[in-house]
Parts: C-alpha cells; sequence; structure tokens
C-alpha cells in the first residue's frame, strides 16, 4: 500500500504522498472536504496536492447528489496534449531554437493577448457554441454581464490561445530519441467567467438554506436543481472548448514547426487530457459525480502527462486503474511556493541556471514558474508507482510561455 491516511475528518483521505512533503494548510482543506455529507467513499490526495480555492489542487473527490464547482474551479476542463513527431530525432532540431520560439509567440497568442478575429474553425464544437450563447442570455444574463466584450467574441477570439501563469508550449525530447510537442492550456475566459458564477450562485443557495460549511468556498449545488443541472451543462461545453482549443494550438505549432523541421507524421500517438473537471462515474458500486481538481484519469491503459515544470523533466505515463485512487494520478509536481513567495526567494540568476539548456523566457516576470516554486517531479513520481506506469521521459528544450 503505497498511500497513507490522514487522520480527523468524517470519511478516510487516502494521500499518495510518502516522500513528499504536503503543507498543513493543504491537509486542512483536504479535512474540510472530507467531512461534508456528500462525500462517498473517501478523499483521495495526489502526491503533488497543495492549497487551492476551497479544496486542494491535486485532489479528487467523489460526491453524491451535489457538485463543489470551487473544487472544480474556474479554468474548467484545463489539461494537457502531447504529440509524438514521428521521424525527427534530436539531431534533426536546429542548433538554436529561439526563432521557431518566437514564430510559435506570432501563432499562438499567449497571456492576455487574443486573436484578432474569431477563429473561423468553431463549428468544430458543432451548434454548441451556438446553444451555449442562447442558452446564457436566456437563462444566465449576469455572466454576459460580467464582460464589456461579447461573449461571442471571447469564444472565438481566445479559441487557440495559451493564457497566462502555468499554462505553456514545449518541444521535448524523450528517453528514447524521440521529438514531442507538448502544451498545457483550458477554457480560456469563458471557462473563467462561467467557473465564477456558478462559484458565487452556489454560495448565494447555500446562504438562503443556512448550510454550515466548513470554508464558504466549499458552497455545493444540489442535484435535482435547476442551478445543478445549468451548471452541469456548461461545464461539459467547457470540457469540450477546452479540448478543442488545445487542439487548435497543436495546429498552428505544427504549422510553424513544418517551416523548420524535415518532415514528419504527427498522427503516431496524440494525447488530450483534462485534469480540472467533474464526471459522472462509477466507484465503490455506486455513481458518483468525480470531481478532479488537479488530478488525470488513469484508468487501466489509459495514456496520460504529467508535466514537469520548465527546466524539469515531464512524463507520458500509463493508467494502472487503481480504484483506492478512483483511477487517477497527479497532474504535475504540484507548487511547493506560492507566486508570490517564489518571486521574492528565486532570483534571475537561479532561473537562468534551473533552465540551462532550455530555450525559454529568462526574465523576472517567469520567476514564479521557475522549477524551483514546484515540488520534485522525481518523489511525486516515486509516490505513485501504483497509479501510473512511465512510457516516455521527456526534457524540455524549447517552452513558451505566456
Amino acid at each position: 500500500m503505497s498511500y497513507h491516511e490522514i487522520s480527523g475528518a468524517r470519511v478516510p483521505i487516502k494521500a499518495w504522498t510518502n516522500g513528499v512533503p504536503v503543507e498543513e494548510a493543504a491537509q486542512k482543506q483536504l479535512r474540510n472536504v472530507a467531512s461534508l455529507p456528500f462525500v462517498f467513499p473517501h478523499v483521495a490526495a495526489m502526491p503533488d496536492v497543495h492549497w487551492g480555492l476551497g479544496a486542494t489542487v491535486g485532489s479528487v473527490i467523489p460526491t453524491r447528489t451535489a457538485i463543489i464547482p470551487a473544487a472544480v474551479g474556474v479554468d474548467i476542463g484545463c489539461g494537457m496534449c502531447a504529440v509524438r513527431l514521428a521521424g525527427l530525432t534530436p539531431s534533426d532540431l536546429p542548433d538554436n531554437l529561439a526563432r521557431i520560439r518566437a514564430e510559435i509567440e506570432r501563432a499562438v497568442p499567449v497571456g492576455l493577448a487574443q486573436h484578432r478575429e474569431a477563429e473561423p474553425g468553431l463549428a468544430v464544437l458543432g451548434d454548441g457554441v451556438h446553444d451555449l450563447l442562447a442558452w446564457l442570455r436566456e437563462r444566465h444574463p449576469k455572466i454576459g454581464e460580467r464582460r464589456k466584450d461579447r461573449l461571442d467574441t471571447i469564444i472565438g477570439s481566445q479559441l487557440g490561445t495559451l493564457g497566462g501563469g502555468n499554462h505553456f508550449i514545449e518541444l521535448c525530447l524523450d528517453d528514447k530519441d524521440g521529438v514531442w510537442l507538448m502544451l498545457h492550456s483550458g477554457s480560456r475566459g469563458i471557462g473563467n467567467l462561467i467557473g465564477q458564477y456558478f462559484i458565487e450562485a452556489a454560495k448565494k443557495d447555500c446562504e438562503q438554506l443556512s448550510i454550515e460549511l466548513p470554508d464558504r468556498n466549499l458552497a455545493y449545488l444540489r442535484e435535482g436543481t435547476v442551478l445543478f443541472d445549468d451548471y452541469v451543462y456548461a461545464v461539459d461545453w467547457c470540457q469540450r472548448y477546452a479540448a478543442r482549443n488545445r487542439e487548435d494550438m497543436v495546429r498552428r505549432v505544427l504549422i510553424v514547426l513544418r517551416r523548420h523541421l524535415p518532415p514528419f507524421d504527427h498522427q503516431v500517438e496524440a494525447i488530450n487530457c483534462h485534469h480540472n473537471y467533474v464526471a459522472r462515474e462509477t466507484h465503490f458500486g455506486e455513481q458518483v459525480w468525480l470531481t478532479r481538481k488537479g488530478a488525470v484519469d488513469a484508468s487501466t491503459g489509459r495514456m496520460g502527462i504529467i508535466p514537469g515544470s520548465m527546466g524539469a523533466k515531464s512524463f507520458i505515463v500509463e493508467g494502472r486503474g487503481n480504484p483506492e485512487a478512483f483511477n487517477s494520478c497527479s497532474h504535475g509536481a504540484g507548487r511547493r511556493m506560492s507566486r508570490t513567495r517564489a518571486k521574492e526567494a528565486i532570483s534571475l540568476a537561479d532561473h537562468v541556471a534551473a533552465t540551462q539548456g532550455v530555450e525559454c523566457r529568462k526574465d523576472e516576470g517567469v520567476l514564479d514558474e521557475s522549477p524551483a516554486a514546484y515540488k520534485d517531479i522525481d518523489a511525486v513520481m516515486a509516490a505513485q508507482t501504483d497509479l501510473v506506469e512511465i512510457r516516455y521521459t521527456l526534457r524540455q528544450v524549447l517552452c513558451v510561455k505566456g
């Protein structure tokens, strides 16, 4: 048994954190979640677990008859995409990758930037795009009031954009002489708007019903209510939008890479997985709403991605389907420093040294994303050997950050 139990809650907390530090604030949040009456049968903490809004990042929360919107978060459907560039080896890459990075940054808007015109490929999502807009205007018009620009502009212009924070686009080399394109992003502005709206709606609903909570950010929506059904509909749409966003960025980056590299095939192996989402699943004989907040589906045979940060290693893994972890694994290394603390503790010289050999930003604006801000990825992987099997070990040679 590679997990241990954190005591002091209504239901067990099973933590795959052997050899990985977990701050007291995160343990308190795990106990808060495990105290809720609709959590069943236990809470699972992944080795990258750390403090989050209401619920820890790096936790798996099964619930009956309720969903906690803040546990899903505001970047609904955030996840990873990785594509192996078959036919290429490290020797096919130019010695200097600066030009490729600059072209990727022009092709894919990063940070707060977006496309000047709406992406014409929205039809890939089907009528769901237009259905969502009509649905929001009819049932939840206040969502649109949060942004002065129009919702359809946000949705169209941000499709195929990276965002900021820990989102990235990377070119990586694996331990089998292969080359990979890997990226991390989510549902962008529309997911944020929908997430914030329903988090506040859950708080108001719980307050009106005088429901006592260990943390106001654990306010929940009750199954069988209109708000619950609307949230499930909106979350599903955001998860599809996030996956489509990653696919569009891959398309744009591949166009850039084909201008600079020998011919390659990118259809050999591709992975697209969420790590901030909720889904209806069956565990321990019952149907539950399973929220993976910073966790990846690691069902038996399922391929997943566990990234490091900039200069750290990343892993392509295959799930072992561990039922005690609700068939899940970590979504990365997990922060060990807050962004504010990282900017205070990590010097520019430290960051430059940590990212040696990686074509990436080397300025004070990304110190909070430097490898030292995160837990030891090797320790994280060692703590979850019964959750996943490593198929490829990657190292970054190019990293684009917002």
